[in-house]
């Protein structure tokens, strides 16, 4: 059989608890070893399972650890690595949650989800320079506002329908938290500035903001979407100390 094949056949056997070795794998007796395949497709499962329990630790504080398990199981049964790198597993998780009977009865896990993602994605972003609050000061009002700014590379912008940035900063430090607060939307920003991620909830109009930076527009346009032009400067600096755009540049943005 070509090496294609039997690396198919071997992965989909992986994934099937009931499915019998390939038998183009063969044990120390030139024979098919069912008990050892058994041992290394569970061993794969564990490896997978462990992968989700790192990257998602505040869900799997709220569902608890059989829960969770349950779960992140039917999730690596239905949903197999496409990358040998295992950081980069699970990004498909949140939307498998939205998808499960759990998400009636918690309404923001899988925005949660998406949270602990950007988090993982922040975490391990290309390192860039970021803007810096003397770089405003270089600039007269007038000047600046023909500039633009891309995100950086570790910035994240996230738009939620559920209070999913406080329900996470609740599960920090250790504490005991307090049942979430009423269904309210929040927008959040993911960022590294000095090596650190930060989570930071978004004043209103906040979002806008930054997603037209985003996408190339300049300070001048990206203050259109702010209802008070006099906060332009609050936003800006915000975005600034979060380490979340890089340095400015004037023309298109490459």
């Amino acid at each position: 059989m070509p090496f294609d094949a039997t690396a198919k056949a071997f992965a989909e056997a992986l994934a099937d608890p009931a499915a019998p070795p390939p038998i183009e794998t063969r044990g120390r007796l030139g024979a098919p070893d069912a008990r050892r395949f058994s041992v290394y497709r569970n061993n794969v499962a564990v490896g997978l399972i462990g992968a989700i329990e790192a990257r998602f630790p505040v869900c799997r504080r709220i569902l608890g650890e059989a829960g969770f398990r349950e779960l992140a199981l039917a999730f690596v049964r239905a949903c197999k690595p496409r990358s040998p790198v295992i950081i980069a597993y699970g990004d498909e998780f949140p939307d498998f949650l939205a998808a499960q009977d759990v998400a009636q009865d918690l309404p923001f896990l899988a925005d949660l989800a998406r949270l602990e993602n950007a988090w993982v994605d922040a975490y391990h972003a290309a390192d860039a320079a970021a803007a810096t609050l003397a770089d405003l000061g270089a600039f007269a009002p007038e000047e600046l506002a023909r500039g633009r700014a891309a995100l950086h590379p570790a910035a994240r912008l996230l738009r939620f329908a559920t209070p999913a940035a406080s329900i996470w900063a609740a599960h920090q430090e250790g504490q005991e938290p307090a049942a979430p607060s009423p269904a309210r939307p929040e927008d959040v920003l993911v960022s590294r500035p000095g090596g650190e991620v930060l989570v930071r909830i978004l004043p209103q109009h906040g979002y806008a903001f930054a997603a037209r930076l985003r996408d190339g527009a300049t300070f001048a346009e990206a203050a259109a979407a702010l209802s008070r032009p006099e906060d332009f400067g609050a936003h800006l600096v915000g975005l600034v100390e979060a380490g979340a755009i890089s340095p400015i540049a004037f023309g298109e943005l490459a």
